[in-house]
């Protein structure tokens, strides 16, 4: 069974997932980008290697910079996996 933490960092994850699906004017390359950090977490959270080595929360916190005036929903629910990926110590 997940712990409590690794249920709320899915739960995000789906939000972030279902706000970028909803955001109409994402760059394609941004898009694609935030995709992959995403994927990376998820396959931390199952165990395995991340795709990409640099730790995931200064890109999130980057992107939710860049989306804090264009897509405010995307930016918060970025910020808020940002902190429970603090949390959780990933």
């Amino acid at each position: 069974m997940s712990s409590p933490n690794e249920q709320s960092l899915r739960e995000l994850l789906r939000r972030v997932h279902e706000r970028l699906r909803g955001a109409e004017k994402v760059e394609a390359e941004t898009r694609e980008w935030l995709i992959a950090l995403t994927q990376d977490i998820e396959r931390t959270l199952a165990g395995e290697r991340p795709a990409r080595r640099e730790p995931p929360v200064p890109r999130l916190e980057a992107l939710a910079v860049k989306f804090e005036a264009s897509h405010p929903a995307l930016a918060r629910t970025l910020m808020q996996l940002v902190d429970a990926l603090g949390k959780a110590g990933i």
